[in-house]
């Protein structure tokens, strides 16, 4: 075995609950343990944890981000009322991601991760198509009110001079729900300059939409900033490089998504990323193969996993059955992160490790050799289907093999 990769500064590493937490210690034990000296401050986002502290581990988490500048983040649960009974918690905790997104701010860019045995289930796609999804406000830092006996809902704004702004939304007479949500010019503005700059780097085209024609402040306000920053710092830099800038509203860009070739960054505002991005891909092949990452404009990178916790698999685990549950993106929410931290350090070694680890997981599902949810929709079949111990076994063996 050859001399482990050194690390300079640590990754802030946040664990998660269910399979993904079973999956997380196997995964850097047999993938990244073995390679490289690990360095990492720990912070345990499970979700007796955080009902423990009162959610404070997530905001410690995300201040560490912020410090250290690099995270990788396990899927969590962001309990609902079954949930909230399941683990016996003191409350509906807020979605964590969402906390620390609102503390980072920035986009969370989501990419499928494409392999030449499994065809999209869109038959026209034939390059990857990223969601850009902006990652501040809207529904994830919203309040709520259950209006028991009706009455006036309203917007009420005061500002830092005292006055105060109302707009009436509706007089209702019997119970209703209302809510309120919001989003800063300044988010919207590194949101827009965020996925322009993810555009030319990647050179692919950049699409955005919103609902302008309804929402005409909320929404039109996204258009008109993405239009302007456009045009007065982008247009030439797109032009040189020979992609283009296309807005559109929201049920159209759907409609024409589902006839374009792909190569194209979807830039969504945050609700519309969360549903897109899990449709986009799914639709490439599944939830397992895709990356994410939260590009913020302070200079702070947070790397995930994009799906869930694997619920269903997790109760068959705890039965003592074997599941095959896909480790892909969460392989390469570390890579990821591996890959961010050793361009900030100058670490090559460190780059090329996580290269070489991404490309035997592309080489050995191309080779056949995969997990369950994969193997129902390649083409040809595969080779060998295995469980989650096997097939992280298959990938140590490949990358052992090619640092020796």
């Amino acid at each position: 075995m050859p001399q482990k990769i050194t690390m300079t500064t640590p990754l802030v590493e946040l664990d998660g609950d269910e399979m993904t937490r079973v999956l997380w210690p196997l995964v850097k034990e047999k993938l990244i343990l073995p390679f490289v000296d690990l360095k990492t401050e720990y912070y345990d986002l499970g979700i007796e944890e955080r009902d423990r502290t009162d959610d404070q581990v997530t905001v410690d988490a995300a201040r560490a981000i912020m410090q250290y500048g690099v995270g990788v983040k396990n899927a969590t649960i962001t309990p609902n009322a079954d949930r909230v009974k399941e683990y016996g918690l003191k409350r509906q905790w807020k979605s964590p991601n969402g906390t620390i997104r609102a503390m980072l701010d920035g986009t969370v860019f989501r990419k499928p991760i494409m392999v030449n045995n499994i065809r999209p289930a869109v038959r026209s796609w034939e390059k990857p198509i990223v969601v850009g999804r902006h990652a501040y406000g809207d529904v994830y830092k919203n309040a709520e009110i259950f209006a028991e006996h009706g009455g006036k809902l309203e917007i009420v704004v005061t500002d830092r001079d005292g006055k105060v702004t109302r707009e009436t939304v509706m007089d209702v007479d019997g119970p209703a729900i209302l809510q309120g949500v919001h989003n800063t010019v300044a988010s919207i503005e590194s949101f827009a300059r965020a996925c322009f700059e993810y555009a030319l780097d990647q050179k692919i085209d950049c699409w955005f939409a919103t609902k302008d024609t309804i929402s005409k402040i909320y929404d039109q306000r996204f258009k008109d900033i993405f239009q302007e920053i456009f045009a007065a710092e982008y247009r030439q830099r797109f032009t040189t490089a020979g992609i283009e800038f296309f807005y559109t509203l929201i049920d159209d860009v759907v409609a024409r998504m589902m006839k374009t070739r792909g190569g194209i960054l979807w830039a969504c505002k945050n609700y519309d990323g969360d549903v897109m991005s899990d449709m986009v891909a799914s639709a490439f092949g599944s939830l397992a193969m895709m990356s994410s990452v939260l590009v913020s404009p302070h200079g702070y990178f947070e790397y995930e996993a994009a799906h869930g916790t694997v619920q269903r698999h997790y109760y068959k685990h705890l039965k003592g059955e074997k599941t095959s549950t896909n480790p892909v993106a969460l392989i390469y929410a570390w890579t990821g992160a591996l890959r961010k931290r050793a361009e900030l350090d100058g670490l090559p070694d460190l780059i090329a490790f996580a290269g070489t680890l991404e490309q035997t997981i592309i080489e050995c599902i191309e080779q056949g050799y995969m997990t369950g949810d994969l193997a129902l929709i390649c083409e040809p079949k595969a080779v060998k289907v295995l469980n989650s111990m096997e097939f992280l076994d298959e990938l140590s063996a490949r990358v052992a093999a090619k640092l020796t």
